[in-house]
């Protein structure tokens, strides 16, 4: 138990008071989830240790709050060492309350958007110890323009032009580039995500490239650091300084930043080649990388009865030698494209723009969907989907019902969100025709299940939402089900026998243990068990 200072507890005060006021979606939108005491202590701790006894600090924190790090950093550094301090904060609820109870302090925190904040011109007033949460706002609460914005001052900074999924946390850690002082120091604490997906790899080439990362703590998956938000975090330590040609990274693993579990040194050149960085203390790293660089071979239906496909661990076979894995579509707003039959009789909706579509995984039980006569699934209630193609205007004038019910989404703004803004007419869907094979898009381990995702057989012609990845069999297997449909029910049994720890190997772990996994990852596990039931048929049914 640590002994928190008169001024520290004051904050924590301060902060419980403000945050209690905020909704979660008000939080969410500026990416408000306060850094814990004794996480703020051990980073300042650990900066304390790379740091020069003699050094003064100038020190920065993008995203102020009430000032978690600055409170631990009067308790890691002593009072002569700190020269100057500087703090950002956009919400001047949080930034007005710190600025009140810092007032006898040596710091300057502005009220203002750090991304819009010009630095200063000559290195010796720019920072040399940085640290920062900065806020964990994902890319669909910011605006197209914002992230244009966004994108470019930090490739005019650096030379990286971020992807349009990066969260606000990634812009930040770009745009913090131009603050720091040749050989600065820089503490990030933020999402582990990065590591991982594809919008990642432009973070992970400004780490590589244009600064000497030295060390990535990554917290278990069911640590987590924030009681407010579920999400995996590490901390990110880096050097403002060009990189090495070759030089080891330090990687450690579980419990804290200065009592790891488990810790490793990786080249960094390894690190370039490494698709998965949390995937550092997998055993399946090694054995994962071995593929990566395959030309892929999709088979029509007559090679595939006529050739021995080998299973070794160079040329393994994964899920997308056999289907095309796509995300179920993102209709822009489920409340209000997704219709109970109670609601399409209220307002009357024309029935040819309406779709069979599943629910969400949590309220589909089943595993295995029927279908009546009309394909509509077998479930106690069903749920459907609004899809029109037709312009605004044939709309008006055929569909009166129709065109009356797209006047609430006008006047809620639901065509003014980031998905139904960027499609024409705004309320038309994306084509995701029904499929057998199912998997769900995330999910968590428990004492019912062991394993995270979900394979769904889906004899039905109801679509899916993005809460789903849909497996579009491959033309050969397209085929093969055609002339063959007792293989069906053992090709889906052959999915659900994939193990647990390949899927989860292949995905991503969030806080709390949320287990999430993109189309391209699904497409990536290994699909030893399909082979397995496809060579037996063929060579007892082709």
């Amino acid at each position: 138990m640590i002994e928190l200072d008169i001024l520290e507890s004051q904050r924590l005060e301060i902060q419980h008071k403000i945050d209690i006021t905020k909704t979660q979606d008000e939080r969410n939108k500026l990416g408000q989830f306060a850094t814990p005491t004794q996480l703020a202590l051990d980073i300042t701790e650990y900066a304390n240790s790379f740091i020069i006894q003699d050094t003064t600090l100038r020190f920065l924190d993008p995203a102020f709050g009430t000032g978690s790090f600055f409170s631990a950093l009067r308790t890691s550094f002593s009072p002569s060492r700190i020269s100057a301090v500087t703090g950002y904060e956009i919400d001047p609820v949080y930034g007005d309350a710190a600025v009140a109870l810092w007032k006898d302090e040596r710091l300057k925190v502005h009220i203002a958007d750090f991304t819009k904040a010009t630095p200063p011109a000559a290195d010796e007033n720019k920072a040399n110890l940085l640290i920062c949460n900065p806020p964990y706002v994902r890319h669909h609460y910011l605006s197209k323009a914002e992230k244009q914005r966004l994108q470019k001052k930090g490739e005019q900074i650096t030379g990286v032009k971020l992807g349009e999924q990066t969260g606000l946390y990634g812009h930040f850690l770009l745009i913090s580039h131009a603050w720091m002082a040749h050989s600065a120091l820089a503490g990030w604490l933020i999402p582990s995500e990065f590591m991982d997906v594809r919008y990642g790899q432009q973070i992970k080439q400004y780490l590589l490239k244009k600064v000497t990362l030295l060390h990535i703590h990554c917290f278990k998956q069911d640590h987590v650091q924030f009681n407010d938000a579920l999400v995996s975090s590490s901390i990110v330590w880096f050097k403002n300084a060009p990189p090495p040609v070759s030089y080891d990274v330090e990687f450690s693993y579980g419990g804290t930043l200065t009592r790891p579990e488990a810790r490793k040194f990786i080249r960094n050149d390894e690190l370039a080649d490494s698709k998965k960085w949390t995937k550092i203390f997998s055993r399946q790293e090694a054995s994962a990388s071995k593929i990566e660089g395959r030309v892929q071979k999709y088979y029509t239906f007559e090679e595939f009865t006529s050739i021995k496909i080998k299973i070794d661990s160079i040329d393994r076979k994964s899920l997308a030698d056999f289907f095309n894995v796509k995300r179920g579509l993102a209709t822009g707003n489920n409340n209000f494209f997704l219709l109970t039959q109670e609601l399409i009789k209220k307002y009357q909706l024309p029935i040819e723009f309406i779709k069979p579509v599943l629910p969400n995984p949590r309220y589909l039980l089943l595993d295995e969907v029927h279908a009546d006569d009309k394909g509509y699934p077998l479930l106690e209630s069903n749920l459907f989907l609004l899809d029109c193609h037709l312009p605004e205007e044939e709309v008006k004038a055929k569909y009166t019902s129709l065109w009356r019910y797209l006047q609430i989404g006008i006047e809620t703004e639901v065509h003014k969100g980031y998905i139904c803004s960027n499609r024409q007419p705004w309320y038309t869907q994306e084509k995701r025709p029904a499929c057998l094979f199912l998997c769900a898009y995330m999910g968590r381990k428990n004492a019912k299940k062991d394993k995270p995702f979900r394979f769904l057989l889906n004899h039905s012609k109801a679509t899916a939402t993005n809460a789903y990845h849909m497996l579009y069999p491959r033309p050969f297997l397209q085929k093969a089900l055609e002339q063959t449909p007792e293989i069906i029910q053992p090709l889906w049994q052959a999915l659900c026998a994939i193990p647990s720890e390949i899927l989860v190997d292949e995905g991503r772990v969030y806080g709390g243990g949320l287990h999430k996994m993109e189309p391209k990852e699904l497409a990536n596990v290994p699909a030893d068990t399909v082979l397995e039931v496809l060579q037996t048929y063929r060579s007892t049914n082709w």
